[in-house]
């Protein structure tokens, strides 16, 4: 059996899977897998709300702390190292359980979902261009060859842009994504979306955003600029940093700071509720009252969902 816990963030997974993994027998029974994009770097730690190692109650944890911050995610890298891990988890016995909210990440681990390949001379040259002429022309090249996705990418984005005219060069095929129609990857895959009531997660998204500036965002961030925070493509837009970057720069105060990751994270909330939601193969788990019932109906639904297959 292949576990799946996900949902938006602040919704509860990392407290929820630790119990059920309890229940599932411990570190000696079931490994975890964390499908959190932001997750994946080094040193950020208080923005991703990245569980110390302290309290992961031994079980083993991967796909944390795997790439500088200057690195790109993406999520084909993700997806070669994280199956990994998922077959070396099934080779030693034990029960892989997938826990995150980055929605690509998870169907890029469990699901049928192709990436096409890279060539490093078709990126070379594509990046050139963008040094020497800027955006404009690779826009017009990708209007010409792929208008579709020249629809659908975000144009402002160098890297998109330069990945979307690469695929065309390398493949002749569209770069617009198509997503995965919810099928999977490997048998017996059990998936547990963890919800809580709008408000409740609302309120719980403003007081995550509060507590991350009290508890030393602005100092991880400084730390982490030494260390070419500001030069990496992915991870200094990641919500928390971004504001961080912009108070330490003076262009923000911490309040408005504090309000804005609120409200991109509810927006971000949103999208995964819509994202997950519209799989049907998600047994929903509500997020109330005691946490340890809360995972006892979880541990039920296990074994009525993997019955059912």
């Amino acid at each position: 059996m292949i576990i799946a816990v996900v949902g938006s963030t602040a919704a509860g997974k990392s407290a929820l899977s630790l119990e059920l993994a309890e229940l599932l027998g411990g570190p000696g029974e079931v490994e975890i897998i964390s499908a959190d994009a932001m997750q994946l770097y080094r040193g950020m730690d208080i923005g991703t709300a990245k569980l110390p190692v302290e309290e992961r109650r031994g079980i083993a944890h991967h796909q944390l702390d795997v790439l500088d911050v200057t690195d790109v995610a993406s999520v084909a890298g993700y997806q070669r190292h994280a199956r990994a891990d998922l077959e070396a988890i099934l080779g030693r016995g034990k029960i892989p359980m997938v826990v995150g909210g980055s929605g690509l990440y998870v169907s890029g681990l469990l699901d049928e979902l192709d990436f096409p390949g890279t060539d490093p001379k078709i990126r070379a040259e594509l990046e050139r261009v963008h040094a020497e002429s800027g955006l404009s022309p690779l826009i017009e090249e990708l209007r010409d060859l792929d208008p579709v996705s020249a629809q659908t990418i975000n144009l402002k984005n160098p890297r998109r842009v330069i990945r979307a005219l690469e695929v065309v060069r390398l493949t002749g095929r569209s770069y617009t994504p198509v997503f995965p129609r919810h099928t999977s990857h490997y048998d017996d895959v059990v998936m547990l979306g963890v919800r809580r009531e709008r408000e409740v997660l609302n309120e719980e998204i403003g007081q995550r955003a509060a507590k991350m500036f009290a508890g030393g965002l602005l100092e991880e961030t400084r730390a982490l600029l030494e260390c070419g925070l500001r030069e990496g493509e992915t991870a200094r837009k990641a919500t928390g940093y971004a504001e961080a970057i912009a108070v330490i720069d003076g262009e923000m105060g911490v309040d408005e700071a504090v309000e804005s990751v609120a409200q991109a994270t509810r927006r971000l909330a949103k999208k995964q509720r819509t994202w997950f939601g519209r799989d049907p193969r998600i047994t929903w788990i509500d997020v109330e009252g005691d946490l340890s019932e809360v995972a006892r109906a979880a541990y039920g639904a296990l074994g009525r969902t993997s019955s059912t297959r």
